[in-house]
């Protein structure tokens, strides 16, 4: 079986695509999208011509046979999402059990394993998010995007009780509910809210879930955010 390179892509500023990451997408047979045409931007700008072929949430049996096919007749792969590092709350990781399991079943040793899955570094609006909240971060917990509807309340009760450093995912729809929700358990716990991060607007918010809904209230909202949650005391 080749090789799923996991490539991690710009989550905004297209500058910090790596050099090994350019390399690995030029030189795969074929690359997997969340979006051919977000990522055929990034690979127009870079000037590589790799084929793509899409790959997302909504991918069914009939397209994971595809590329399971793919690697079996030699054909390296890249895997990317429309930003950042892929699996991380993206539907990747499911192709990436998938590949692993059918690599398992079929006797390859564990050393073999590692080679048929290989991870090429670089952005994460996670870890970039970490990286600037001044909050402790040698242990954390990451919940992805809260529910839209079925298990919303439950997911915010537990996220209040967690003890430690807690990063979240938001979209520009839904920011001013998920801030309510935790004003509504939490008032008193520190936010870092970053807003398109690596972009032309990015924008750090600090305070309480409540300072930082005024300081919202009166600039605009538009773009993905990252919400970090201060480790209780």
């Amino acid at each position: 079986m080749a090789t799923l390179f996991v490539v991690a892509t710009p989550i905004g500023n297209l500058s910090d695509l790596s050099e090994r990451a350019k390399t690995t997408l030029a030189s795969v047979d074929t690359i997997l999208c969340e979006d051919t045409r977000v990522t055929g931007k990034l690979l127009s700008h870079y000037g590589i011509k790799t084929p793509t072929i899409s790959y997302h949430q909504h991918s069914g049996d009939d397209k994971t046979k595809k590329i399971l096919d793919l690697l079996e007749q030699g054909r390296d792969l890249a895997l990317v999402t429309d930003a950042g590092t892929p699996g991380m709350s993206d539907p990747g990781g499911k192709l990436i059990a998938t590949i692993l399991k059918r690599s398992e079943g079929s006797g390859h040793t564990i050393s073999h394993l590692r080679k048929i899955v290989t991870p090429i570094p670089g952005p994460s609006a996670v870890i970039a998010a970490l990286s600037i909240c001044g909050f402790p971060t040698d242990e954390f917990v990451f919940l992805g995007f809260p529910p839209n509807k079925k298990g919303r309340q439950s997911y915010f009760d537990r996220l209040a009780l967690i003890e430690l450093t807690v990063v979240i995912y938001e979209s520009t729809h839904r920011i001013f509910k998920t801030l309510e929700e935790i004003n509504t358990r939490t008032p008193q716990r520190r936010l870092v809210v970053c807003r398109e991060l690596t972009k032309l607007h990015e924008t750090i918010y600090r305070g309480t879930a409540t300072e930082v809904t005024v300081a919202l209230e009166s600039t605009s909202i538009k773009g993905e955010f990252v919400i970090v949650l201060e480790k209780r005391r």
